[in-house]
Formats: C-alpha cells, structure tokens, sequence
C-alpha cells in the first residue's frame, strides 16, 4: 500500500468519501445503546478520537468496531474505505459499511491535538434546509386558444 492512498486529517472535509488514513488511536469514549432508525435494532456506539501529525477529529465506532479499536487504543491503525458526516455540527469520521481497520506496520509518534476538525462547528444545513423547504409554485393555468 503506497504511502500517497493515504490522506492526511487536515484534508478532510464534508466531501470526504471512500479513502484510506493511517492515524493513532487516542482515546475510546463510554460506548452507549442507541436504537437505530434504520434498522430499528439496538446498536452500541462510542466515541474515539484518533490522529495523525495534522490534526485530530471524532470517530463514531459501532457494535465490534468499538471492541476491535479498545483492543488497539495508543496504536496506529489504518482505516480504509473511511467517510466523513456531520453528527450535532461538527465532522466525524466514520468507517464505511464494507471499510476496514487494521494495526498499521507504520507507528504515528507526534499527533497534532492542536487542530481538532471537529471543534469546527457546521452549520445544521438540514434545519436551515427544512426552515426554507421547496416551496411549490401556484398552479399554472394556460388558456387554450
């Protein structure tokens, strides 16, 4: 795997989908229960803040993934097929429905705790979207000559 596949935390934004970063797991939240919409099963989910030289940024961590990187805590790992969201206005990183982690062969010594991506605060653009929402035209009528 060649060094340029990975992006850096710095890079990441809103747009971020389906790549590879290496980062240094830094510390694993109290996981919680959560019922999902999509499924409408309960799930676990926790918190992880991971890094790189760059910057840091929040990862949500589901069911095994949460096991899987407690395991790995203080390691660095990489992450493939990793996307970003939105969760209560700030970026988070997420591992992709068919993503992976797995323990790096490279270590990350110095993590940038400096430049926290998700301290950044995202405009809710779903509610500001719902406030304005698409607003029909009248009805048209056409006279027919």
């Amino acid at each position: 795997m060649g060094e340029d596949r990975f992006v850096k935390i710095r890079e990441l934004n809103l747009d971020s989908r389906n790549f590879d970063v290496r980062v240094k797991v830094l510390e694993i939240g109290t996981e919680r229960i959560v019922v999902t919409r999509r499924d409408g099963a309960e799930h676990r989910v926790a918190e992880a803040l991971v890094g790189d030289e760059t910057g840091v940024i929040k990862m949500t961590l589901w069911d095994e993934n949460i096991d899987t990187l407690r395991d790995l805590e203080g390691s660095t790992v990489v992450i493939k097929n990793g996307y970003v969201n939105v969760f209560r206005n700030s970026l988070r990183l997420n591992i992709g429905r068919y993503g992976s982690v797995e323990k790096s062969a490279e270590d990350i010594e110095e993590v940038n705790r400096e430049n926290n991506l998700s301290e950044q605060v995202i405009p809710d653009f779903r509610s500001s979207f719902r406030r304005t929402g698409f607003r029909r035209s009248p009805k048209r009528r056409f006279r027919r000559r």
